[in-house]
């Protein structure tokens, strides 16, 4: 009973520990299970856990059977898995429970990434002309033309948008960073249409997007209307919501704006992040000012 309460303190301490640095509701779910396993697994104390521990759990994830459907782990999930020790170690260390980071001198083997979904400047065309609602047309101008997250758009509040000063701002980006993001005169007259003409809400909500019920939009909600939007295309290619994202990043690169713009556009912590996309190459140039 003692062991167990010690698992689940190191668990919920975990957890309010990635919400003070402002990781995603997804990650504040996700690593705190993958830690929750790692000492299931281990059932040892932390002082007592070693590099050949974390190594041995390593080889037993690529052997484990996935929990729902048949097949193995991706090597994305397990990279989560080790990403969480990582993080979990590494903030052990730093508050002096442990004096030697068990993960410290390890080195596992990257997932290899899937190629990244850019979009023509004619697919953006299309993806506009086949919008049957001004909702539509303003997810679309949201994650390609403010090239947000996700996660922003659910956050996204009407009082974020400045349609006088031209400026959407993203007060809960990834880090719990902010920043500004310009409007293009395109992507203002969308997003306005929407919010004068189509936007409906229930009493006290906030939220710029809504559902069918008028209250405020999911990550599961954009993803279906991108989804409808995308079967009118017939674009075969498996576009998601941050496919967008990608999408005006390489746009703007091509279009000439410094990796610097770009970087504070997209809202990235590093340019390395931000770099990875003018390796992308896409001879079509995007005009913002034309969708």
């Amino acid at each position: 009973m003692q062991e167990k309460n010690k698992l689940s303190t190191h668990i919920v301490g975990f957890r309010i520990h990635l919400e003070r640095l402002g990781y995603s509701r997804t990650s504040i779910y996700m690593l705190p299970n993958c830690l929750k396993e790692f000492l299931e697994f281990t059932a040892k104390e932390l002082i007592k856990i070693e590099s050949k521990d974390i190594t041995a759990y390593h080889q037993y994830l690529q052997e484990r059977p996935r929990k729902r459907g048949y097949g193995g782990l991706s090597e994305s999930y397990i990279n989560h898995h080790i990403y969480s020790l990582k993080l979990f170690f590494g903030w052990q260390q730093e508050k002096g429970v442990i004096t030697e980071n068990p993960i410290s001198s390890l080195e596992f083997k990257a997932p290899v990434s899937k190629p990244r979904e850019i979009l023509t400047q004619e697919e953006i065309k299309l993806l506009f002309e086949s919008c049957e609602t001004l909702k539509e047309r303003a997810v679309i101008a949201l994650f390609y033309g403010c090239g947000i997250r996700r996660s922003e758009g659910e956050k996204l509040n009407l009082k974020d948008i400045h349609f006088r000063s031209n400026i959407l701002y993203v007060r809960e980006g990834k880090g719990n960073k902010r920043r500004a993001v310009p409007l293009s005169p395109q992507v203002k007259i969308e997003l306005w249409n929407y919010a004068t003409k189509e936007r409906e809400v229930r009493e006290n909500e906030t939220a710029f997007i809504t559902n069918r019920i008028h209250k405020r939009a999911t990550g599961s909600s954009y993803n279906k209307i991108l989804k409808n939007i995308l079967e009118r295309t017939g674009i075969k290619a498996a576009i998601t919501l941050h496919c967008l994202r990608h999408s005006i990043a390489t746009h703007l690169l091509e279009s000439g704006l410094s990796v610097e713009y770009v970087r504070d556009f997209l809202g990235h912590k590093h340019l390395e992040s931000t770099q990875i996309y003018t390796r992308i190459k896409n001879k079509q140039l995007w005009n913002l000012n034309s969708i």
